[in-house]
């Protein structure tokens, strides 16, 4: 069952654009999926994720643009000629078949001999741990399980791509964590060219090579999880992606450094490395920040400012305070370990900040 690497496909898809009556969806797509790669499409509801999934796959209206699977431009062939799979998110099992007779049914469409669909279904239901399983309904298994049916049935025909459009949205918080376990496994097991389709930046971070960032039909950043985390290319990106300080202001270059300054009145040091000038948005995360009671009239590389504390949670592994500076509310995340001392609501404090974790954003 399993694939070589030489086999796995790439996918290509040049100047995209598709809409729904007189709305469009998706706005000159361009984008490289390499061979054998787990890439994810990410974005909130209406972002065009599920839509660029299906067009791939050949559902839903013709686009205008161009898809290559391999060297094969598909953009015009029905979805049956262009040997995908697709698992959806309903799992869209029979339910008067048993499993192996859902597992079986891809195969009896291709005419394959029996003998052959024997040896074939009981391979892939040992790979997903179903074969013990195999004469039982769908109703007779958890959601879990019908999903590694769902998987099953779609690779057992051994497609060139495999696409799996929210396959996780239906199952609770533990087992989408083990399933996203067993689909990064079995994928790097096939070694097959894979897309992952999801609104859940967590999910998507967890089981990607690469994720494309998708807003209103556009791709707004395409990289590694850490990239996009780290290093986001815009405002949307850096707040799709996890909790995020934003403050809007200017770069202006002042005695051989640069200093970012705010409306309020609050500024910082930002280095002497080389920076746009102008309008723009500072950036950082929580955790980049360290708190301490009381003022800091300290002087050093890091970033210091003042601020008081308006409101504090507890995460379980980190408690998060949220703090005004000036006019700004900043997010600060402090690890939270047994009888550590809490800071109070209405306390001042001192914030530090690395400058080189500072990112400026102008979009």
């Amino acid at each position: 069952m399993e694939n070589n690497m030489n086999d796995a496909v790439n996918i290509t898809i040049n100047n995209l654009s598709l809409a729904f009556g007189k709305t469009g969806v998706l706005k000159g797509v361009n984008l490289e999926i390499e061979p054998g790669e787990l890439f994810s499409f990410l974005g909130p509801s209406g972002s065009g994720k599920s839509t660029l999934l299906r067009a791939i796959a050949g559902f839903g209206p013709r686009p205008q643009g161009s898809i290559f699977i391999g060297k094969e431009e598909v953009t015009q062939q029905p979805p049956w000629k262009r040997n995908v799979g697709m698992v959806f998110q309903s799992y869209a099992l029979w339910p008067h078949m048993t499993v192996r007779k859902n597992v079986a049914f891809g195969l009896e469409e291709h005419h394959v001999s029996a003998g052959k669909i024997q040896e074939l279904v009981d391979e892939v239901l040992e790979m997903v741990d179903l074969l013990s399983l195999a004469d039982r309904r769908p109703s007779q298994l958890s959601g879990g399980q019908q999903q590694r049916v769902a998987l099953a049935r779609t690779i057992v025909v051994k497609p060139r791509v495999l696409l799996l459009d929210e396959p996780l949205s239906n199952l609770d918080a533990n087992l989408r964590v083990q399933m996203r376990r067993d689909i990064l496994e079995l994928q790097r097991k096939l070694q097959i060219t894979t897309i992952f389709v999801t609104h859940d930046q967590e999910e998507a971070n967890t089981i990607s090579d690469r994720i494309a960032v998708l807003n209103h039909g556009i791709i707004q950043q395409v990289g590694s999880p850490l990239k996009l985390y780290d290093e986001p290319s815009n405002r949307f990106v850096a707040n799709f992606l996890g909790s995020v300080n934003l403050i809007d202001g200017t770069v202006q270059h002042e005695n051989n450094g640069y200093l970012f300054k705010v409306p309020d009145g609050t500024s910082f040091p930002l280095g002497n490395n080389e920076i746009k000038q102008g309008d723009c948005t500072a950036m950082f995360r929580p955790q980049n920040l360290q708190i301490t009671r009381g003022k800091d009239e300290s002087t050093g590389a890091k970033i210091q400012l003042s601020g008081r504390v308006e409101h504090r949670e507890f995460l379980g592994s980190r408690i998060r305070y949220s703090v005004i500076v000036g006019e700004q509310i900043l997010l600060v995340d402090d690890i939270h370990e047994a009888n550590c001392t809490t800071i109070e609501v209405g306390e001042t404090v001192s914030l530090q900040l690395e400058s080189d974790l500072v990112r400026i954003l102008h979009d």
